[in-house]
């Protein structure tokens, strides 16, 4: 399951990390940089402190991409005893050469790539990364006044990212000025870790101090996996409200109806000849009934996310042309119906350019009682071939 990742600057930040539930403490001085380093002698006390209670990791800082400067200093850092070393690779003629360099300490200490959404990443230098021994590859943002990581690579984008690096056995983290509301619309790419700073800190400035109160309220949005013969603290109520389900919502609830109108795309659509190699204008209004987990929903905790719905059409959309609007209809339809909490769908498909009107077609789908009833804890990686080959913590 994907874990979370809190960047801290020293102990004390650790130990209200480790309170709040994160899976690794990630040391980073947020006033110096996307990747500031903090001193090693930092590091080593924060490691000590938290004597194998959470995986560490720690940041090598914004350097120049020089091979001996990044072995050098991915050295020192794995010196303090951190179980990973976070290492940044920018733009540079130089990549592949500092990747090379860093070969003999992959070997002896788990490497994570940092690469970076707003800076044109090439992950073509993913099948680099692990020949040279790299235990996994993240993506990040390098300014973070200029938006989140869904700002510069979008939900459909993703995929590409994620399956390049698992195809090569990598772990994969996302990061980058993340919020809470981009948690559910990334856990459905199953990611190995996601990184947080800014949402765990007062006000969310990441360069102001951790907040307990924000850091439990990310974690709660991450279901924890659970350790085998230990009790379940999971909130399923609130489990089931990001997509996961153990079937066990309360039906006197109801329902509510989370709805996308007048939504329109670019689509390479179409049986005809004419239809092909260009893209048309597609409008899609999409209506699903979702449980309901509370009575008084506050944050993002306790709501079926719409930009679910939107990213997951952005996705099927993204995979190329496509013959029929009906074959469109039900690939949208079976992708809401995924998640355990939505019981009914209905999906309107219309293409704008063929006339003066819209033409289209119009489904409604119900989710098959069977799997309405289920009662184990179910996630889209149960489908996914390969995921947990090689996580983050291992």
């Amino acid at each position: 399951m994907t874990k979370m990742l809190a960047s801290v600057t020293g102990v004390a930040e650790a130990e209200i990390a480790i309170s709040g539930g994160a899976d690794i403490i990630d040391l980073k001085d947020p006033k110096a940089g996307a990747l500031g380093a903090v001193a090693t002698d930092t590091i080593r006390q924060t490691v000590s402190s938290v004597a194998g209670r959470r995986a560490t990791s720690a940041v090598c800082g914004d350097l120049p991409m020089e091979p001996e400067i990044i072995r050098a200093k991915a050295e020192e850092i794995a010196a303090t005893g951190v179980d990973f070393v976070k290492v940044g690779f920018f733009p540079s003629g130089n990549i592949a050469a500092c990747s090379a360099a860093l070969a003999p300490l992959a070997a002896r200490t788990k490497l994570i790539a940092v690469m970076f959404a707003d800076l044109a990443p090439d992950f073509e230098f993913l099948p680099v990364f692990a020949k040279d021994g790299f235990h996994g590859a993240m993506v990040d943002t390098a300014h973070k006044a200029k938006g989140r990581l869904l700002d510069h690579l979008p939900p459909e984008r993703i995929p590409t990212f994620v399956d390049r690096a698992r195809s090569h056995g990598l772990a994969v983290g996302l990061s980058g000025s993340l919020e809470a509301p981009d948690i559910p619309r990334l856990l459905p790419f199953v990611p190995d870790f996601l990184g947080f700073r800014g949402a765990l800190c007062d006000h969310s400035d990441r360069t102001a101090s951790l907040s307990a109160e924000a850091v439990l309220e990310v974690r709660d949005l991450i279901p924890e996996e659970l350790q085998p013969g230990a009790p379940s603290t999971v909130d399923y109520r609130l489990l089931a409200a990001r997509g996961y389900s153990p079937g066990a919502v309360d039906p006197a609830l109801g329902t509510d109806k989370i709805f996308v109108r007048d939504f329109v795309l670019p689509v390479e659509i179409g049986a005809y000849s004419f239809e092909h190699g260009h893209t048309q204008k597609v409008r899609f209004n999409v209506t699903a009934d979702v449980l309901r987990v509370t009575d008084h929903p506050e944050d993002m905790r306790h709501v079926f996310s719409y930009d679910i719905i939107m990213d997951g059409i952005r996705t099927i959309v993204a995979r190329g042309h496509v013959q029929l609007s009906e074959t469109l209809a039900e690939d949208v339809a079976a992708l809401v119906l995924e998640h355990p909490r939505v019981t009914r769908v209905a999906v309107r498909v219309e293409k704008l350019e063929l006339g003066p009107g819209g033409v289209g077609v119009e489904i409604e789908r119900k989710k098959a009682k069977q799997q309405s009833s289920m009662v184990r804890l179910s996630t889209k990686a149960d489908a996914l071939p390969g995921i947990g080959k090689k996580g983050l913590i291992s």
